[in-house]
């Protein structure tokens, strides 16, 4: 067929399939949508009963960009990556490289007349796509960071085979609490989708919810303390502690020592003084021996917490607005999973001050035994004889 045939048949094709003939025709056929629409335009119109004289030869019409400018691609190549000019002050370094930009800049850098559409046509010719930066690149990494890891395994596997109670321990993304928007999806009768505010002010909150969550890893058990003020180490060792009171003593009755692991920051920092006075209080009142270790700063992904507890909670309230602080402890208190993930929740509506100081007083009658391998990171803290 020629030209003419061509574009006749295929808007005969299309117009036969009805709605969503064009687009099914073009990605068939290979032929611009624009070419089926002309060919369905012109049937409508009665083309079809006409001579068909003057059809433009095969080969005949308007040259390729490509081929009356040889120097395209190049010359979209180093606008895209300008790294490949050399010159780090040009425009679209620090401009957004949309293909309505990337049309005007063809233009007014080489005096190529090109469409954003076409534009786009030839990046994904020439491989390129839609990216979003991805998260990979760690930052600087600690030179025992593996070492770490490598440590953490082993304590942790010799603790739970000595039947010593170990837990990750964390806090979870605070939360706004109120008729606001939660991220993710969820079952509805067609239509009537949750009603909920549309802007996320902080002033319109009923407050703000704050979960300490531990993992008994051993037990695939955690307790979840909600608090209501703020996330300081106090907050953190009450969480601990009342988990211990409510299920640990419970499920270790035996148990003389503890073995917890955190990250490095946050209420649980490895450098918080507040935090070791607060775990050694605790030792002291629950008569434990409590060794602790800390993941390397940057890596607290890797915190068991993390992604055997916090995620599946994220999983239960996906598109749940947060209504009241009731509505977040039973929905954290209902997590579960396959493999038979138990949760207990509370709320907790004690004040948590913050820039609370320790002396260096306190710090000298801490009962602590720095580990030989990264002292920092890992010690012990055993109960003192007369608590104070």
């Amino acid at each position: 067929m020629n030209e003419r045939l061509t574009r006749l048949w295929s808007g005969a094709e299309a117009e036969s399939i009805g709605y969503g003939g064009l687009a099914t025709v073009a990605r068939a056929t290979g032929l611009a949508i624009s070419t089926v629409q002309k060919g369905r335009n012109e049937l409508r119109a009665g083309a079809a009963e006409k001579n068909l004289v003057n059809v433009r030869r095969k080969g005949g019409g308007r040259r390729p960009l490509e081929v009356t400018h040889p120097e395209l691609l190049s010359s979209l190549k180093r606008l895209v990556d300008p790294a490949t000019r050399g010159d780090p002050m040009t425009p679209l370094r620090w401009t957004c490289k949309s293909t309505r930009v990337l049309s005007e800049q063809m233009f007014n850098v080489f005096g190529i007349s090109v469409s954003d559409k076409t534009v786009a046509k030839l990046l994904r010719r020439m491989g390129y796509s839609l990216q979003a930066p991805h998260k990979t690149v760690e930052g600087k990494q600690h030179i025992d960071r593996n070492a770490q890891f490598e440590h953490i395994n082993a304590a942790a596997v010799n603790c739970i085979a000595r039947d010593i109670p170990f837990i990750s321990v964390d806090t979870k993304k605070k939360e706004l609490v109120g008729n606001f928007k939660n991220a993710g999806v969820e079952w509805q009768p067609k239509g009537v989708p949750e009603l909920v505010d549309v802007h996320d002010f902080p002033s319109d909150a009923v407050g703000k919810a704050i979960p300490y969550g531990v993992l008994d890893v051993a037990d695939n058990s955690a307790f979840v303390n909600v608090g209501t003020d703020h996330d300081t180490p106090v907050f953190a060792t009450t969480s601990i502690a009342a988990w211990w009171e409510r299920m640990g003593k419970a499920r270790y009755p035996d148990a003389r020592e503890l073995f917890i692991t955190a990250d490095a920051g946050g209420s649980n920092a490895y450098r918080s003084r507040v935090w070791k006075v607060e775990l050694q209080r605790f030792a002291d009142e629950a008569g434990l021996t409590i060794h602790v270790s800390h993941f390397p700063p940057g890596t607290s992904k890797w915190n068991k917490v993390e992604h055997r507890l916090f995620s599946f909670i994220t999983m239960n309230w996906r598109g749940r607005p947060l209504r009241t602080y009731e509505t977040v402890v039973n929905l954290i208190s209902n997590t579960t999973n396959r493999a038979g993930l138990v949760v207990r929740a509370v709320l907790d509506r004690r004040r948590y001050p913050t820039g609370t100081k320790v002396t260096a007083k306190q710090m000298q009658e801490l009962n602590i035994e720095r580990h030989v391998f990264q002292g920092d990171w890992n010690y012990t803290l055993r109960p003192r004889l007369t608590a104070h």
